[in-house]
């Protein structure tokens, strides 16, 4: 049976590229016959990762089999994979982030958790000299998952290694890094084509934080005028969105690649809290601008608090 690669829902482009780049691994080098695929559609920047490198759009499910054989990246969390994951044949599992819980398994599997920026990265030093086998289109995946992890170095979750495999693919593929970057970012920030709900859950995970469950969203832009004029609109989305998902509060992010600081949408007072007990804000009025936030996974999730 054909094994899935997968990572979580609402697939930015390391959900979308990391995948591409385990499925080519699996298939070329292990011999596993292996397919990756999607949990929902990928966001502008991936969709642009997709044509740039000459690949088909993946295809999306909905859920898993039981007995289904998976690997899971970029995720550990049963809330971001299938309903039925648990009984489906998780056989491996590619993450870098923390470690949630919840996932069961059919047997001992190949769990590899590294705090690195991209999961691309860990797979690039899982494949050990291996990694120079991959084709120029799976090298090209892979530089576009670390690049827009780490916000072309930005993020804070950045590391040493995450430059250094960037600088050997981009050498490899004779690409500037830079302006690679900038196309990207471009491509991402264009969300003109988008309905509120979509922007909203674009790129978005569930996390419950002393009994509240919140759907924090993030827009990575270069250009935050572009969602920021439409923040009434989103506010009062987030009514229906929170009602459809089965959530306490949205709270949304847009983040300013270039000017690396964020902005939380404040559309009541438990957003007030939060962004008061949490990031030390001052709030007046229905937005705050918060310098230097970039990460949500090492700089919003771990100070939430209500």
């Amino acid at each position: 049976m054909t094994t899935l690669v997968f990572g979580h829902k609402s697939p930015d482009t390391d959900s979308t590229g990391s995948p591409l780049v385990w499925s080519w691994y699996l298939n070329d080098v292990k011999g596993v016959d292996a397919k990756p695929v999607l949990l929902g559609q990928p966001n502008t920047e991936a969709a642009f990762m997709l044509k740039r490198w000459g690949f088909d759009m993946l295809d999306i499910i909905e859920d898993v089999a039981d007995d289904q054989p998976c690997v899971v990246v970029d995720t550990n969390n049963p809330a971001e994979l299938p309903a039925n994951i648990n009984g489906a044949d998780v056989q491996a599992i590619i993450d870098h982030h923390k470690l949630v819980g919840g996932l069961e398994t059919k047997g001992p599997i190949d769990i590899t958790i590294r705090p690195l920026a991209c999961t691309a990265t860990i797979m690039y030093d899982l494949m050990g000299d291996d990694a120079a086998r991959m084709p120029d289109n799976i090298k090209g995946a892979a530089l576009t998952c670390i690049l827009s992890d780490t916000l072309e170095f930005r993020s804070p979750t950045t590391t040493d290694r995450d430059r250094e495999v960037v600088a050997a693919l981009a050498a490899d593929l004779g690409v500037n890094v830079s302006e690679y970057a900038a196309e990207m970012f471009a491509a991402k920030s264009d969300v003109s084509a988008f309905s509120d709900a979509e922007l909203i859950r674009m790129d978005s995970k569930e996390y419950e934080v002393a009994g509240k469950k919140f759907r924090v969203s993030v827009l990575e832009t270069t250009a935050p005028e572009i969602p920021l004029d439409r923040k009434a609109s989103l506010m009062e989305t987030f009514k229906t969105v929170e009602a459809e998902d089965g959530v306490d509060q949205v709270l949304l992010f847009v983040v300013d690649i270039l000017k690396e600081e964020a902005t939380l949408l404040v559309p009541n007072d438990l957003v007030k809290t939060v962004a008061e007990k949490s990031f030390g804000a001052t709030v007046d009025g229905d937005v705050v601008v918060l310098p230097g936030i970039m990460s949500r996974k090492k700089q919003i999730i771990p100070n939430l608090a209500v």
